[in-house]
């Protein structure tokens, strides 16, 4: 089974956001099911066993948050916090409870169905095991350690390259500094926010034509970073 076709649980108390998301992704031909506050979605997610849930932080019995936590306790399903929450500390948390994706209300269906695909296809494929790694013009061949940029090889560093390796693990999906510090530098540097930011420029340096405009490695302002997968960069490009 390819993404499209696959079942997917929204968790939302609002009729309107549920009925807006049904109609995009049965459009586009994904089996939906529906649950209204956080017992009905955990009980629908183990009965059902949907492919990706998609989890409303302000849900009337708990907080999303907390239902993504008991989540992770059991399943590494793909989970799409979609909330009205938009501050920094909302999503750094999310991100590091697990969440695989962050989309704040109000949203456009096209960029929602860009991330879905792109949570399926790194639960199904794992980037990780690919081994050749391609958006828009960057490849990176992860069995032979090779970068290239439209065609021409890049040279990187030893924690340019680490740094490279943890985003393709991960492409689509926003890691936290403290995700990205701990596994490229090791728990004792989850605080060195400023260090990261440097090597980030640097190899941003190196991939993009304009770094200050970059197209794949992108910021998610006071949470962290994102390599841009190909269904993203054909969605943003």
């Amino acid at each position: 089974m390819t993404e499209v076709g696959a079942r997917v649980l929204v968790v939302d108390d609002e009729p309107q956001i549920r009925r807006f998301l049904r109609l995009g992704l049965e459009g586009h031909g994904y089996e939906v099911l529906e649950a209204t506050d956080a017992r009905e979605g955990l009980r629908m997610a183990v009965a059902r066993q949907p492919e990706l849930l998609i989890l409303d932080l302000g849900l009337p019995d708990r907080d999303g948050l907390d239902v993504l936590a008991e989540l992770r306790g059991w399943s590494t399903i793909p989970v799409l916090v979609l909330s009205a929450r938009g501050r920094e500390a909302e999503k750094v948390r999310a991100f590091d409870l697990g969440a695989d994706d962050y989309v704040v209300k109000p949203f456009g269906m096209a960029e929602l169905l860009a991330r879905v695909k792109a949570a399926l296809r790194r639960r199904r494929a794992g980037a990780a095991t690919e081994p050749v790694f391609r958006v828009g013009g960057l490849e990176v061949d992860l069995g032979r350690r090779a970068v290239l940029v439209d065609g021409a090889p890049v040279r990187l560093s030893p924690k340019q390259y680490r740094l490279l390796q943890a985003l393709v693990a991960h492409a689509g999906k926003v890691l936290t500094h403290g995700q990205l510090l701990n596994e490229v530098w090791g728990p004792a540097h989850r605080e060195d926010i400023q260090y990261l930011r440097v090597f980030v420029r640097k190899l941003r340096a190196r991939l993009e034509a304009d770094p200050a405009r970059p197209r794949y490695l992108l910021t998610e302002l006071g949470v962290g970073y994102r390599l841009c997968a190909p269904d993203q960069f054909d969605t943003l490009h």
